[in-house]
């Protein structure tokens, strides 16, 4: 068989990843706190016709008799070699939401389930429930530096969250109180490696940070949390679609070798009629 129909088909199975990807981008494009997806490529082992050799001299008089020759190759193909999650910021937008956060800079929020399973986050649009909690959008409690939820205590006719995270009370006189508490944002060494877990929402893995969640609150991060705005996706949509019209072409170039290298297999089954 020849070996371009392999290539083709590899070529096939790659564009489509692309795709795919691609398509849960612009499908996220209002997704509050969402990272973009990219496709790599590389390249699969070559097949080795000829090796290379190094160039020839007489062993006495020195003098050159042949030169180097290079390897001679043929490339079986491409694959995906990685999807990366792309964790530049996203364009903030004003809700004038006091319980809505957005994170300027490198940070994460950390949320928990009720099996007290904690997930990191940057979508920030949280609220109060029925209990004064503070909660996502999924009634995840949000965590404070130290690891615990954060309840707002009775007796205050607001709050206010100020850029450090730390929550600041009005009680009835309207006097400023702080409460104590502080929004908790980590920061992860390698935020690629976070394992995404669906609704805007990560999981720590060993490549991501060797630190623990509880480690990752008490080192905290440096970005700044600003009330009353929300992070939007950092998916662009010309490139995207870009992107798109890339790995369309791309795709039909790889569906033509196919077709051209099935035309060439069925010339060389009709030699003999």
């Amino acid at each position: 068989m020849l070996r371009s129909l392999n290539s083709g088909v590899s070529g096939l199975k790659g564009f489509q990843t692309k795709l795919d990807v691609i398509g849960n981008n612009i499908a996220n494009v209002n997704t509050v706190g969402f990272k973009k997806g990219r496709v790599v490529f590389e390249d699969i082992f070559s097949q080795t016709v000829k090796s290379a050799t190094g160039p020839k001299s007489n062993p006495v008089t020195g003098a050159p008799i042949s030169g180097g020759t290079n390897p001679i190759q043929v490339g079986l193909g491409t694959r995906v070699g990685s999807i990366d999650t792309v964790h530049t910021p996203g364009s903030p937008t004003t809700t004038n939401i006091g319980t809505d956060l957005y994170l300027d800079g490198d940070g994460f929020f950390v949320v928990q389930d009720q099996a007290g399973k904690s997930f990191l986050t940057r979508a920030g649009n949280f609220k109060l429930d029925s209990s004064n909690q503070l909660v996502n959008q999924n009634g995840m409690f949000v965590l404070d530096q130290t690891g615990n939820t954060i309840t707002i205590p009775s007796g205050f006719i607001s709050f206010a969250i100020d850029q450090s995270g730390a929550i600041i009370g009005v009680d009835v006189d309207g006097n400023s109180v702080d409460t104590g508490m502080k929004i908790g944002t980590v920061a992860v060494n390698n935020p690629s490696g976070l394992l995404k877990a669906g609704g805007s929402l990560y999981t720590l893995t060993p490549n991501a940070d060797p630190q623990n969640m509880a480690g990752l609150l008490a080192r905290g991060s440096n970005a700044s949390i600003i009330s009353g705005a929300l992070e939007m996706s950092n998916v662009d949509l010309s490139e995207e679609l870009t992107d798109m019209i890339t790995a369309q072409r791309g795709f039909q170039a790889n569906a033509k070798i196919i077709t051209v290298s099935d035309s060439i297999l069925e010339e060389l089954v009709n030699l003999k009629r």
